[in-house]
């Protein structure tokens, strides 16, 4: 999800706050074969409204009739925000960090969850979610090449129509600065209090690693 697309998904729900939705949605709900939680569970599990809530419910039901999503849809759809280059290997790691149970695929809670910290959740939260994405094998830390890993995969996907154009080995070298500014202690690995600790105090690699909008 870009930034057009997160924009996209705002306007859309300050755009409900303002305009009437009939129950039918609601209804439509509690009839698709995955069930999603009701809606005032996830609208206090969330950050967002029961109406906006109806509005996202009706766009993942656009996309995803049975109401889940399996990794090839996932890939499939992301591939659409962008054509200029290849986004499989990311919409990999990015279902990944989606499927927060880790059952090969993503609900619509799942969805919304995610979206939920990413469009208003805190800086903390956001950056939480940012480690669980470059955590790859989930456990607990992010290694040099987990981190080589993703960078290599925004790269793929952003495409040739970068300006300037991008060096060939510009992924590694942007790890070698991040990780190296990141790993307090040079054991190797960066912890989550690392991670945090390094982007709350360095925003160019804030910006620099893409970490929400610009490719989430």
């Amino acid at each position: 999800m870009n930034a057009r697309r997160v924009e996209s998904i705002s306007a859309q729900l300050e755009e409900a706050s303002s305009t009437g939705d009939s129950v039918e949605d609601e209804m439509e709900i509690a009839t698709v074969r995955h069930r999603p939680e009701a809606l005032e569970l996830l609208e206090a599990q969330s950050k967002f409204t029961k109406k906006e809530l109806q509005i996202l419910y009706r766009g993942f039901k656009n996309e995803c009739p049975s109401g889940i999503v399996n990794e090839e849809t996932f890939k499939e759809i992301y591939s659409q925000f962008f054509p200029q280059g290849d986004s499989t290997t990311y919409a990999h790691f990015l279902f990944n960090a989606f499927d927060t149970d880790h059952n090969g695929s993503v609900s619509f809670e799942d969805f919304i969850m995610g979206l939920s910290i990413l469009l208003r959740g805190t800086v903390q939260e956001k950056l939480n979610w940012a480690f669980n994405l470059y955590d790859i094998n989930k456990d607990g830390y992010i290694t040099k090449e987990e981190m080589l890993d993703i960078m290599k995969a925004i790269y793929d996907m952003m495409g040739k129509c970068t300006y300037p154009v991008l060096k060939e080995d510009a992924p590694r070298q942007h790890v070698e600065t991040f990780f190296q500014k990141m790993d307090k202690n040079k054991d190797g690995v960066v912890t989550i209090d690392e991670f945090i600790e390094s982007c709350q105090k360095d925003e160019n690699i804030m910006c620099s690693m893409q970490l929400f909008e610009n490719v989430i």
